[in-house]
């Protein structure tokens, strides 16, 4: 009769495992989180400074292209990025090279683009994405201006 038990259960465990593998999408890159693409993400702190409310820098990422575009605050900016997990890398980014006639708004497109650079994982939480340095020092905190 034990044996009888075990040979029920371990097809339930592995039929469970199976489940679960699917679910959560074991290999394929793909997270259950909520995703980072979609909404347009407004950048709200870099590093432990708050920026200014009424800033233009912001990014918004495109999942079927692979692409992030956005704002810098003075230059439009373009790139590719990579997303497993919390892991995101974002490649070189390209950026128009208009003058910014404010030199804190200058100052901080190039902390942005710096803090871009550094990324190597995110993290969640309702309507803000924090991008995390490979020591997990958040770099740049971003806001999609919705919280569930």
């Amino acid at each position: 009769m034990r044996s009888f038990a075990r040979r029920t259960t371990l097809p339930a465990i592995a039929s469970a495992a199976l489940l679960l593998t699917a679910l959560t999408g074991c290999g394929s890159g793909i997270s259950l989180d909520e995703p980072i693409e979609g909404p347009v993400w407004r950048l709200v702190q870099l590093g432990d400074e708050p920026i200014a409310p009424g800033g233009d820098a912001q990014l918004q990422f495109d999942r079927n292209s692979g692409r992030v575009s956005g704002s810098g605050g003075c230059n439009r900016v373009t790139g590719s990025f990579t997303r497993a997990g919390v892991s995101l890398k974002l490649g070189q980014m390209a950026a128009t090279r208009m003058a910014c006639a404010d030199p804190v708004r200058g100052a901080n497109e190039a902390q942005f683009l710096s803090a871009l650079q550094n990324t190597a994982s995110y993290r969640l939480a309702p309507g803000r994405l924090a991008l995390l340095d490979g020591s997990g020092r958040t770099v740049a905190l971003l806001s999609s201006g919705t919280t569930r």
